[in-house]
């Protein structure tokens, strides 16, 4: 049964702590088998990836059909219905449209001394997309990840998608093609990580990988990261969902169930302040479970993790979702924008009735790759800065050192580098010559 918390009992904070503190990711120890496979990929190259890719997803590769062809890819492509296509022609261009807007622009300005100051902003060479096969094979990822990248500037990009036994979804084909992206191996697992980031006789090593996946990529992602960027660790997914009873109970069961089908260890949490209203949507959501075709899998999530927290006002309910620092929010509330003002530490907010977050998985625009695990105290959702870096820029000019050298050469005494302050002071003393 999912948990009924309420902030008018006594025991509420230890509860509430309690809830916090519940482990959800895979308590499978992988670590040992992912380092294997790492350290297999780097010494054999394309073997060991042919040879994981037969044991573990039944397919006989060579070499030369690590990739799709064009021609696989444009036969795959065809079979796509008309209106799949012009629904991932939709979501593509509004996510680019989006990611557009967060291009940074470079600087450079002079100061008071003369010196030239700034930065500039590049893209990284190469990036691989981790694109999860199977059951979880998602062509709004391929989107969501390739779409930022090439509009960072990124030059070379490729995506790993695993197809199992040989299945391919066309539409993670065509998401790809519209993204941009040319190259797509047909390998996964923590061996695809490890090509991307070490490269073998066929595949060439990237800058940063990006993407999600089961445990074995998430631990993979972890232990080559320093050789490579990636965007973050992800965990279970996670929706909380602040509504009061003016809202339609089987929407938000509805929105509460989005994500609870993802996976058993996904969570869903609603606050309200309203009791009777939050029990009303829990009954909504039981009924809900009898129809849906994932409903083992969200059962399991709502019974194991779901929750249902009542609240005295709507400002207990945003310190609460503070706390939670959810992955995505959504606010159904009168006042929904000002509540979201108070909200500051989330994924992507939802902000109103009639802003579901499966829009925001498919078509919304703004990035579906977001922190989870309360991570979003501290980190973003995916955007260009990911595929970005900035490289900051000085000039000095005779004057600018003459103003500030000085100081340099104080503080480098302090520390007692000597030739740091050497250097400055070599300056320092020709110009004082001239």
């Amino acid at each position: 049964m999912p948990v009924f918390l309420s902030t008018k009992d006594t025991s509420f904070e230890t509860e509430f702590a309690a809830f916090l503190s519940t482990k959800r990711e895979s308590d499978a120890d992988v670590l040992d088998t992912v380092n294997s496979i790492i350290a297999d990929v780097r010494t054999r190259g394309d073997a060991a990836v042919i040879e994981m890719t037969s044991r573990f997803d039944r397919l006989d590769l060579t070499p030369e059909t690590l990739a799709f062809s064009q021609i696989e890819i444009d036969t795959e492509i065809a079979k796509v219905p008309a209106a799949e296509r012009t629904a991932l022609e939709l979501a593509a261009a509004r996510i680019r449209a989006y990611h557009e807007k967060q291009l940074p622009e470079d600087a450079r300005w002079e100061d008071a001394t003369g010196a030239s100051l700034g930065w500039r902003w590049s893209a990284v060479s190469s990036a691989g997309l981790y694109v999860p096969g199977g059951l979880a094979s998602y062509p709004s990822s391929v989107l969501m990840n390739a779409i930022p990248a090439a509009v960072a500037g990124v030059e070379n990009l490729v995506i790993c998608a695993p197809t199992p036994e040989g299945k391919v979804n066309p539409l993670v084909l065509l998401a790809a093609r519209l993204s941009g992206v040319k190259t797509v191996y047909r390998i996964g697992g923590a061996q695809a990580i490890a090509a991307m980031a070490y490269g073998t006789q066929t595949i060439a090593p990237v800058d940063k990988i990006t993407g999600p996946g089961n445990a074995f990529v998430a631990v993979a992602k972890r232990q080559v990261f320093g050789q490579v960027g990636i965007d973050m660790i992800a965990g279970p997914s996670e929706i909380l969902v602040i509504a009061d009873a003016a809202n339609n109970p089987d929407w938000l069961a509805l929105d509460l169930l989005s994500q609870a089908e993802h996976d058993e260890s996904a969570q869903s949490i609603l606050i309200t302040d309203n009791a009777a209203f939050g029990k009303t949507v829990a009954q909504a959501i039981e009924k809900r479970l009898e129809t849906l075709e994932r409903r083992a899998i969200a059962g399991r999530s709502w019974a194991d993790y779901g929750a249902v927290i009542v609240v005295r006002d709507l400002d207990e309910a945003a310190a609460l979702s503070n706390r939670i620092a959810p992955e995505h929010l959504e606010i159904c509330v009168a006042d929904a924008e000002g509540l979201a003002e108070k909200c500051i530490h989330a994924g992507a907010i939802f902000i109103g009735a009639y802003t579901p977050e499966a829009i925001g998985d498919y078509v919304g625009g703004p990035n579906h790759v977001l922190p989870t695990g309360r991570t979003a105290r501290f980190s973003s959702g995916l955007n260009v800065l990911d595929f970005m870096k900035k490289t900051t820029i000085s000039r000095m000019t005779p004057d600018s050192l003459r103003a500030i050298g000085p100081a340099a050469a104080t503080l480098a005494a302090s520390e007692s580098l000597e030739a740091h302050g050497l250097s400055v002071l070599a300056r320092l003393e020709a110009l004082n010559d001239e």
